[in-house]
């Protein structure tokens, strides 16, 4: 393989990751945690935009259970993006060869 080739390459690859990155941003994934009392979304690009509150939790006043519960409903929707941006970088590279011991 020529240099010209692999550089060509390279910068097709690399258009390619900033449209899926694109895509990722626009993207919204919910999370959730204490079975949907609190809903987190969350952009591709893990920006929370919105969390949503079961108002029975405030009538509990348990200020530490509403806190577990919004960091686990933002690590749910974390980890579904992970998994997403994930899928999509491995449809991405598909075909695209790979130098020894490179993988991702």
């Amino acid at each position: 393989m020529n240099i010209a080739k692999m550089m060509q390459q390279a910068k097709k690859m690399q258009e390619n990751m900033k449209i899926m990155q694109d895509e990722l941003a626009a993207m919204e994934i919910s999370g959730e945690a204490g079975g949907g009392m609190v809903e987190v979304l969350m952009g591709g690009d893990r920006t929370v935009r919105r969390v949503t509150i079961d108002p029975s939790l405030w009538q509990e006043q348990d200020k530490e259970l509403i806190e577990d519960l919004v960091a686990a409903a933002i690590n749910n929707a974390s980890q579904k993006v992970e998994v997403l941006a994930k899928q999509k970088q491995q449809s991405l590279m598909a075909g695209m060869p790979l130098p020894p011991g490179f993988s991702l």
